[in-house]
């Protein structure tokens, strides 16, 4: 008699990490904050800052007109949550005792002000960005790192139109924006997600420099839209992690 074949169990999902939840918007602003100052410590191991160039912010969870930005002249390397200031869409200090940056704040206010889906920007003149910048090119979808920004970037010149309204215009359904001949910018749900796709992006540049003048091969187009579309703000944030983790155990002053 024939054995009948095993049930095949149903599908489970995959088990993920939680994105963590909060009793208060206290709660929340403190857990952004160390966020923050993580990505600027990682930021400066990476070698993504230059001088005094280079920030990061997020919007407050609970006053959308505000922003929380590194000061100017600090470096990235020895930022703590308590450094950090906090900026009105006006430009005015609400909270911090350093000097406002005088490119961060005007660069962030008018995304903020202008795209209010928007909870994070970063941007520094990182090498190899800087470097893919001025060739005045969109990324190619050469590699399932470069497709994440299939159709969601743009080039933008802001020595001809400035960093202002029309920045904000030009990061309108991006993820990133690159800024010919000045760097890249990046856009996202959180600080997280944010930071993951700067340093994503500043890898997929130096990788298409790399192939600069040889004949890469495409993800074909509708591979690259599907990856494209399927990285979301939680694919950022859980990409964060291990390196958040990283620094977080490895320099633990940083959420003083």
């Amino acid at each position: 008699m024939a054995t009948a074949a095993p049930a095949i169990p149903p599908t489970q999902p995959p088990r993920l990490p939680p994105k963590p939840a909060f009793a208060s918007f206290a709660e929340e602003r403190r857990d952004s904050q160390v966020r923050l100052v993580a990505a600027y410590r990682l930021f400066w191991k990476l070698g993504f800052d230059e001088g005094v160039m280079g920030h990061l912010s997020f919007r407050d969870p609970e006053f959308p007109d505000r922003f929380w930005l590194n000061p100017f002249g600090l470096s990235l390397g020895l930022i703590r949550t308590s450094d950090l200031m906090c900026i009105g869409l006006d430009g005015a200090v609400i909270a911090g005792d350093g000097f406002p940056h005088i490119g961060g704040v005007p660069l962030h206010s008018a995304i903020y002000r202008d795209r209010p889906e928007v909870m994070a920007i970063a941007h520094t003149h990182s090498p190899a960005g800087k470097a893919w910048s001025t060739l005045g090119r969109l990324i190619e979808p050469i590699s399932t790192e470069a497709a994440v920004f299939f159709g969601r970037h743009g080039i933008y010149d802001s020595f001809a139109h400035g960093e202002g309204a029309a920045l904000a215009a030009a990061a309108n359904g991006n993820r990133a924006v690159i800024m010919k001949s000045h760097g890249i910018l990046t856009v996202g749900e959180s600080i997280d997600e944010t930071a993951y796709l700067f340093a994503s992006l500043e890898k997929v540049c130096a990788e298409q420099l790399r192939v600069e003048g040889l004949r890469p091969q495409h993800v074909p187009e509708e591979q690259a839209r599907l990856i494209s579309d399927r990285f979301s703000a939680y694919s950022g944030w859980l990409n964060f992690q291990p390196a958040f983790e990283t620094i977080l155990r490895e320099q633990p002053d940083l959420a003083e």
